[in-house]
């Protein structure tokens, strides 16, 4: 007997369901159903740990750059971020900047002795440490502090250029850093700047609109290079407004004495900048954790810049590696047991 379909009323039977209640039942569970599958994709998306932004997703990352990043503040700065924000396995941070040096090669008559060029140990740094990423930070000194030349500006170019290719050569990955902001404020105080035509400048003897006409197309050339390059962050332009907005309530505020070097709070601000561009969130400060990992940081920073080597007079000399590397790892223990410290004590809160 063939089958014939029932009609709807035919259809209710010991569940008491009728094709128009089984739609109106079936269209309840499937918006149940899909509540239920969003609630349990978001509480697994939550408690999952964020992926790794580039540079993060580096085992090592060489920072090269003059003494600002020689300084190394905020190269510790990053560290303690990352740290506290949990970051594991953390990238090994090798600071390898290197005071009076520039990417161009040239240096102004009054200065002591030729400023070092970045090429001279580039190849070196990236034989002997084998970074996967390498943040370079380069200008300040570039412009070696006179008016804007066309010749200057071309050589910076060329050097900038040069370390792109040898950085890719070394199968690394390359973020170009802007070079932070010069202030004439303090040295305009002192007198201590120099007017357009005046004979020489120098270091000590600064072009008054150094910043305007000479950092700042430097910066903006930088940016531009963001398609020869992996990352291009900008760290001039966050300085500047971080001063232009103090300055509202404290006309006198700076983060530069000298007008060249940003002191510990403006190495803050680089790091914040450098954080945002890798997606970093910022964490509340740990002064007890930035004072062990800048301890840690001096010490291999010091023992890497011998160990690779270079022709700057005047630097002290770091410990062998491998002394460094025993007594950072010393240090290591101790940062890792005041992160736990500070875990047990979030958690009992």
């Amino acid at each position: 007997m063939p089958f014939v379909f029932p009609e709807k009323n035919q259809l209710r039977g010991v569940r008491g369901i009728c094709l128009g209640d089984w739609a109106r039942y079936t269209a309840r569970m499937s918006k149940g159903f899909l509540l239920w599958v969003g609630i349990c994709l978001a509480v697994t998306l939550s408690a999952a740990p964020k992926p790794k932004t580039f540079p993060l997703q580096a085992k090592r990352i060489l920072f090269m750059g003059d003494s600002i990043t020689h300084a190394g503040h905020y190269v510790a700065w990053i560290e303690m971020q990352l740290r506290l924000s949990g970051y594991d396995p953390l990238p090994e941070l090798i600071n390898l900047g290197l005071p009076s040096e520039t990417a161009c090669g040239l240096s102004e008559p009054d200065h002591p002795w030729p400023r070092p060029n970045a090429h001279e140990r580039l190849g070196r740094a990236l034989a002997k440490t084998q970074p996967d990423v390498v943040v370079a930070c380069y200008g300040m000194n570039d412009g070696i502090y006179y008016p804007f030349s066309k010749k200057r500006f071309m050589a910076y170019q060329d050097g900038i250029g040069r370390l792109i290719k040898k950085v890719h050569a070394a199968n690394a990955k390359l973020v170009l850093m802007t070079p932070p902001a010069f202030d004439p404020l303090p040295l305009k105080k002192k007198g201590k700047l120099r007017p357009v035509g005046a004979e020489k400048y120098a270091w000590f003897a600064i072009y008054e609109n150094y910043d305007a006409e000479v950092l700042r197309p430097y910066s903006r050339w930088i940016m531009q290079q963001h398609k020869r390059v992996e990352m291009a962050i900008d760290l001039h332009t966050p300085v500047i407004n971080y001063v232009a907005a103090r300055r509202r309530t404290q006309p006198d505020f700076t983060m530069s004495p000298d007008g060249v070097h940003v002191n510990p709070e403006g190495h803050r601000v680089l790091a914040r900048a450098i954080l945002g561009a890798w997606g970093v969130p910022p964490q509340k400060s740990d002064a007890e954790l930035l004072q062990l990992v800048t301890r840690r940081q001096k010490l291999l920073h010091d023992a890497w810049l011998s160990h690779v080597g270079h022709k700057r007079p005047g630097v002290q000399p770091g410990v062998p590696l491998h002394k460094a590397r025993a007594q950072a790892a010393e240090l290591e223990q101790q940062i890792n047991l005041l992160l736990k410290k500070r875990g047990s004590a979030s958690q009992s809160q």
